[in-house]
């Protein structure tokens, strides 16, 4: 298991901690994440490796992980003598910003849940106990 709560609200957080908190995302991830945002046209998965200085390969596979965890677009582009190919862009921040909101609503129900159901074990514990006279 990762770091605990009390660990994570002590650190010096900012806004991209978010990709690895909520995702799972890796330090790739957040570069080629920042490669997009600050493109000014989307772009295609060999201009993205040729930014992060990495194969084709690696820089697909973060794509990908972006696309999958919702913070990054694939859009398909056609030529006009037929074939296609793709480019990625960012997704719209507020729709990024909804879906994790959701996902922390979920969290914190899910653990106030679990809080209950340990006070409930620990209260019944505590009234089995036998006394000391």
């Amino acid at each position: 298991m990762g770091e605990s709560i009390g660990e994570m609200l002590r650190q010096d957080m900012v806004c991209e901690n978010l990709l690895e908190c909520f995702h799972g995302l890796k330090d790739l991830d957040r570069e080629v994440f920042t490669v997009l945002v600050e493109a000014d046209e989307p772009m295609t998965v060999d201009e993205v490796a040729e930014a992060v200085d990495r194969e084709r390969s690696t820089a697909y596979r973060s794509v990908r992980r972006l696309k999958d965890a919702g913070f990054v677009v694939k859009d398909q582009v056609n030529y006009e003598q037929g074939g296609y190919y793709h480019v990625f862009r960012p997704s719209d921040p507020d729709e990024v910003a909804d879906d994790m909101q959701r996902m922390l609503n979920d969290w914190y129900a899910q653990m106030g849940q679990l809080i209950a159901e340990f006070r409930e074990k620990y209260q019944e514990a505590d009234a089995v106990a036998p006394t000391q006279d």
